[in-house]
């Protein structure tokens, strides 16, 4: 039934010009990497789990994983319900058999774990520096604090994650992103916006001046935070300004920037100048919330301008949300699978077709095909996909992800 659903959809697209083999074929080369922190409440290993620096995890659904083994089984449920091999993306505070130490001197021997584990699940790693949830951040500053002591630890706290990234990409044979956010800022109006900036770049550029092949920085800019309402050191210009100068990649987050901004029209225009962005995949309500990815026009508008403007091969794409509300398994499940649902869409449209009627100014049938393909049979496409790449197919996955609360989850304290 399916096969004959398929070659009907199959030659509906043909009609307009897409090779639906070849689109499927390139979205399965494409890697998201999926924050393991979804699974914990950004809890982590190496601290007591009370998360500070902007960041606020709400609900308390029964069967968080508390362990590193708990938090690897239920990824490793996750990942059989997720289409293709991807990455995941590790935090800092996720290091294991750290007996006692602190942040500025975690090894690639902390993560040994979780590359044998990830070479098992056919899966990348990508990184974080954990710059947050510490007593050392509890000033409201970390790279850009005023106390040389704070900020040299916190200099080499990054400086350990690349060595460690490098480790990584070394083991898994492919590049490592390391993802550098701070929650930096105030509260309240500052007099002296520009201090703390210097301070920031001077940072950086230490932590930067020792090359490692295969990991990829990228800076990571907020309009704001809870505690950091009035001022955030490392906003946009500054990262988007310090990117280009150094040439290192630029993480654009949908939920870091104001409400209304369309960030997906940030790409093209900045991709002229910087060689690797990191898009981190969110869905803000009102402010940075980081609630589960849906299928909304902000993923669908992404998705687009990364297939459009044909920049596949400099973005990398990340998934940034936590819910503790709702069952963090099918979270997770919901927002990745949506986001490649997002790319499978783009990739399905006649492109090259809408590109000569722009133009050609033939805004009438540029806006007729956008309208006309949106009833397109994609679905049927995606069930073909998820059939081939042999993970549950509609909604399938639901009773599996609920079979596994019932006999695994609910049974933790």
């Amino acid at each position: 039934m399916l096969e004959e659903q398929f070659n009907y959809a199959k030659k509906q697209y043909e009609k307009i010009g897409v090779d639906v083999e070849k689109s499927m074929d390139i979205l399965s080369k494409i890697k998201i990497s999926i924050h393991c922190w979804q699974g914990d409440d950004i809890g982590g290993f190496m601290n007591d789990n009370n998360v500070s620096g902007g960041i606020m995890v709400t609900g308390n659904y029964p069967g968080k994983a508390s362990n590193v083994e708990e938090l690897r089984q239920d990824m490793e449920k996750m990942l059989s319900f997720i289409p293709a091999k991807h990455k995941i993306s590790l935090h800092a505070i996720y290091a294991e058999n750290t007996n006692g130490i602190d942040l500025d001197k975690i090894e690639p021997k902390h993560f040994e774990g979780w590359v044998s584990w990830a070479k098992k699940n056919g899966v990348g790693i990508d990184f974080n520096p954990t710059l947050f949830s510490h007593p050392k951040s509890s000033s409201g500053f970390t790279l850009s604090s005023s106390d040389k002591n704070i900020r040299n630890f916190w200099i080499e706290h990054v400086k350990a994650c690349r060595k460690i990234c490098a480790y990584i990409a070394k083991e898994m044979s492919m590049p490592c992103v390391n993802n550098i956010w701070i929650a930096d800022g105030l509260k309240d109006i500052p007099v002296d916006r520009l201090s703390p900036r210097l301070r920031l770049k001077e940072s950086l550029d230490e932590i930067l001046k020792e090359k490692y092949d295969n990991v990829i920085d990228s800076v990571e800019s907020k309009l704001f935070g809870i505690g950091t309402e009035s001022y955030v050191v490392g906003s946009h210009e500054f990262y988007m300004g310090y990117a280009m100068q150094k040439g290192i990649s630029l993480t654009l987050d949908t939920g870091h920037f104001h409400l209304t901004e369309n960030v997906a029209d940030k790409l093209s225009a900045l991709s002229l100048y910087i060689n690797h962005f990191l898009f981190h995949i969110s869905r803000p309500i009102r402010w940075d919330s980081d609630h589960v990815v849906i299928m909304d026009d902000t993923l669908c508008s992404v998705a687009e301008e990364i297939t459009r403007n044909n920049i596949i091969d400099k973005v990398s794409i990340g998934l940034d949300f936590f819910d503790g509300s709702i069952n963090r398994i099918a979270a997770w499940a919901i927002g990745t699978r949506n986001t490649v649902k997002a790319l499978l869409i783009a990739l399905l449209q006649p492109t090259d077709m809408l590109f000569k009627y722009e133009h050609e100014n033939d805004y009438t049938r540029r806006l007729a095909m956008l309208e006309e393909i949106k009833t397109y049979p994609f679905g049927i496409i995606w069930d073909e996909y998820c059939r081939r790449q042999n993970v549950p197919i509609g909604t399938t996955w639901i009773d599996e992800c609920f079979k596994y609360e019932n006999e695994i989850l609910i049974k933790r304290k």
